[in-house]
């Protein structure tokens, strides 16, 4: 069978089987000593193996099956540990050659045949294991894991703050989620693994005892051998079992705490060694200095310490003198790069693209936006993004802060595709106070105005706030402030906010739901222009795109038709009218309504049908103060203002009044559901 055949058996799912077959064999079946010196070998390669690649992997988790190879490789020294001994008590009196070449080998060769210093050799090179090795890998193993699972949560959140910030995309989100998951997992189980170790160093130790003891035993009694032939050749055996299990131990050892000590960032081991600890040329001409003196002390080995100083301080030499030429290289005019021997010629780069939303800020208010001063109003902006989202029904995009000296120090202003649209001043070190309605009495503080609303509020001390809100006032901190006057512009700019690529996302979105659909849509019934077209008109009367779905297949429907996005817009509408109606009653059972009277109504019809030529003035000026009057009194009772018109003169009277009455909405005739109950509250003439 050759090497092919076998890594296609291991591919197929039975390596892990054949090992466990392996492992039982070699504790319940004794071993002839030719296999037991093969494997003892490979015991040795396998170690050196696993310590190399430690070495040369970038960072931990590229070894993330290193708990297991660690379990593997401890579970093979033990049974090779117990086939050994099975060797050394039945044919031990036999002599040093009973147990294989390379437990002869350690017994003769490495420790010279002498048992006494045998033992020495094992108890240190078991101190170094156990004490040392063992010991510090498992204390770093279980501090970082422990590290490590705190810091989940944390890291978790950054990724979705991040993911919401725009900054990544679901699949590097997702992606970055799995590597901390796998960071877990991976230093969680290092915690444990490392526990294997510390029980070999301890099996060791024991069985080397074991078989000391078992040795003089079975030499003595069962062979008739004198106690100091005995010894001789059971304690030499034992130790060369023990060398021979001890040093792969020592080697997995050092592999285990050199992959928990290393950082988790990507770095080549040896790179990073180098740089760092001989990377200083100080530190070596120190050093060289240091060794200088240490070699001109009479009796000291002087060639040594003379010939270390001479290499070191040419070390340090060449390093300061590279170190120097670069630093020269870097700031010398004389030498310029051929890059910068003139002006760098203009290309398209220059033109930075224009950020859709953004927020400059004077200098004084530096400190609500950096993180490290304890500034809230980043993770206020991402709530109002997600929720802003979740309401109007596309992604906001993520809000560009920057500062601008040519502000107020307190002053802030707010751009849509780099054109200032809103700006406002607030005191970071104070707390503005609104008064609601129900506040009784008059606080203390500097009068201003709330940025969103233009209410009258005032701006106090934070001691002030438990005593303005037992008055009835609301207080909020400044970054609320500038939060939710984003909260609000956001609102009324979503149209411009929505354009071709933010509409081709929705439709790639839905068109992993609805293939068909979205394919039936664009190109083939309507151009990707007027589909903008319509959803901008719709976001401009305050409809949500939420019901996505349901806008398509009205607008797939009605493509045949007519392609106008005024005609289109009201037929999706009608459309949406029992979502329309909800979004502005919710459950109430019936819908207040106002209707036009009849000759105000032929007017408006007879004006929509024209020309186009606009309302008289007197007529439109008169008309405007009536609705906005209807929709006081609706206000007043807590109860919406909705104008029920015929759908001709919906759109028209809808711009009417948009800006002027945004509390009151025009609903067509076609847009009400039937099951729908209207109560009627006035007539408008």
């Amino acid at each position: 069978m050759d090497a092919r055949r076998i890594l296609d058996i291991l591919r197929q799912g039975l390596g892990a089987p054949l090992l466990v077959l392996a492992l039982l064999a070699m504790i319940v079946v004794p071993l002839a000593t030719p296999v037991l010196d093969a494997l003892f070998s490979f015991n040795i390669a396998l170690s050196l193996v696993v310590l190399l690649a430690v070495v040369y992997v970038q960072r931990p988790l590229d070894f993330s099956i290193f708990p297991i190879v660690l379990l593997v490789t401890t579970m093979l020294r033990l049974a090779l540990n117990v086939a050994s001994t099975r060797v050394i008590l039945l044919n031990g009196h036999d002599g040093s050659a009973a147990a294989g070449n390379v437990i002869e080998a350690f017994g003769e060769f490495v420790i010279g045949g002498d048992y006494a210093v045998g033992l020495v050799v094992f108890a240190i090179l078991t101190i170094i294991n156990f004490v040392v090795v063992t010991k510090g890998a498992g204390r770093v193993s279980e501090v970082t894991a422990r590290f490590i699972l705190d810091a989940m949560p944390g890291k978790q959140m950054a990724i979705d703050a991040d993911l919401n910030a725009g900054m990544l995309t679901r699949e590097e989100a997702k992606a970055r989620r799995e590597e901390v998951r796998q960071e877990a997992d991976f230093y969680g189980a290092m915690d444990g693994a490392s526990k294997f170790v510390r029980g070999d160093a301890i099996a060791g130790i024991l069985i080397l005892f074991i078989n000391l003891i078992g040795g003089l035993a079975i030499g003595v009694l069962s062979h008739d051998m004198s106690m100091g032939d005995a010894a001789s050749t059971y304690v030499l055996l034992s130790i060369g079992d023990g060398l021979v299990a001890q040093l792969p131990s020592l080697l997995v050892s050092s592999a285990v705490a050199l992959l928990v000590t290393r950082a988790s960032r990507s770095q080549d081991m040896g790179g990073a060694v180098t740089g760092q600890v001989f990377g200083q040329y100080r530190a070596l001409a120190i050093a060289a200095g240091i060794l200088l003196v240490v070699g001109l002390v009479p009796g000291m080995p002087n060639v040594a310490f003379l010939t270390l100083a001479a290499l070191t301080g040419y070390a340090a030499w060449k390093m300061r003198r590279r170190t120097l030429d670069a630093e020269q290289a870097a700031n010398d005019p004389a030498l310029p790069a051929p890059e910068q021997s003139g002006p760098a010629e203009l290309g398209w780069d220059e033109l930075r693209p224009v950020d859709p939303l953004g927020l400059e800020v004077g200098y004084r208010l530096i400190p609500l936006v950096d993180k490290a001063q304890g500034g809230e109003l980043m993770a206020r902006i991402k709530a109002v993004r997600r929720k802003l989202t979740q309401d109007i029904g596309f992604l906001i995009p993520p809000v560009h802060i920057r500062d601008n000296l040519e502000l107020p120090p307190s002053g802030y202003r707010m751009l849509v595709h780099g054109v200032p649209v809103a700006t406002a001043e607030v005191h970071p070190d104070r707390l503005l106070a609104l008064d609601p309605g129900g506040a009784f009495g008059a606080i203390e503080g500097v009068p201003g105005k709330d940025p969103a609303f233009g209410l009258d509020a005032v701006w106090i001390q934070p001691h002030q706030r438990s005593h303005a809100e037992s008055l009835g006032y609301t207080v909020v901190d400044p970054a609320t402030v500038m939060a939710t006057h984003l909260s609000h512009l956001v609102r009324e700019q979503a149209p411009e906010l929505l354009g071709h690529e933010e509409v081709q996302q929705l439709l790639a979105t839905l068109g992993k739901s609805a293939p068909k659909l979205v394919e039936d849509l664009t190109p083939k019934a309507l151009p990707l222009s007027v589909v903008v077209r319509v959803m901008q008109n719709l976001l401009i009367e305050r409809i949500p795109l939420r019901q996505l779905r349901r806008i398509v297949e009205s607008l797939v429907e009605h493509a045949a038709q007519s392609q106008e996005p005024a005609q289109l817009t009201a037929a999706v509408r009608t459309a949406l009218g029992r979502f329309i109606v909800q979004e502005i009653t919710g459950m109430a059972p019936e819908l207040p309504v106002f209707t036009l009277a009849p000759a105000l109504e032929r007017v408006l019809q007879d004006s929509a049908q024209g020309s186009g030529a606009a309302l008289e003035p007197g007529l439109a000026e008169r008309l405007q103060q009536s609705l906005a009057d209807c929709a006081g009194r609706q206000e007043a009772s807590n109860e919406p203002a909705v104008v029920l018109v015929p759908a001709t003169v919906r759109a028209a009277l809808a711009r009417l009044v948009r800006h002027s009455v945004p509390s009151l909405s025009v609903l067509a005739y076609t847009e009400v559901p039937e099951d729908k109950r209207l109560k009627l509250v006035g007539t408008i003439s």
